[in-house]
């Protein structure tokens, strides 16, 4: 089976990385990116996901967002990967022309090719979870599948 790899912005397949510039509406609110949502949602305090959903980049978010001063959510292992569903669905429900360029993709397998990540990507040796390769490809049945935004 065919790999594609995504990772930096700026390469081929860059919008599917979370730093793309595609804001989202989700939870009555625009979020410049769905890194930026994805940050918010560690904590419970409207202070603290404000700050996120405001921060000047999506590197600055996902600092924040992994600031351990501000006080993790006690159930996030438990919800992460459905935030990150959401905003992945949101992004590409919400944006045509990355919906088919992950329509276009086939049936290939997508991989996050990082050595920062070896949950949300596979880690840079392949043996990661990828799980943000895996919740694409979900995206890419659903939009298959004629799948409405919600």
């Amino acid at each position: 089976m065919t790999a594609i790899r995504f990772y930096r912005v700026q390469d081929e397949y860059g919008c599917f990385s979370n730093f793309a510039p595609y804001p989202i509406h989700l939870d009555g609110k625009t979020w410049p990116t769905s890194e930026h949502y994805f940050q918010a949602q560690k904590f419970r305090e409207t202070r603290h996901r404000e700050a996120i959903r405001k921060a000047s980049s999506p590197m600055n978010a996902a600092r924040m967002g992994r600031d351990r001063r501000r006080p993790l959510r006690p159930d996030w292992e438990q919800v992460k990967n459905d935030v990150m569903r959401k905003a992945v669905r949101a992004k590409f429900f919400q944006h045509p022309d990355i919906a088919e360029i992950l329509l276009n993709t086939g049936h290939a397998r997508l991989v996050e090719h990082t050595g920062n990540d070896s949950y949300w990507g596979d880690g840079g040796h392949g043996r990661g979870r990828n799980m943000l390769g895996q919740i694409l490809t979900e995206i890419r049945e659903m939009l298959r599948n004629g799948e409405k935004n919600e």
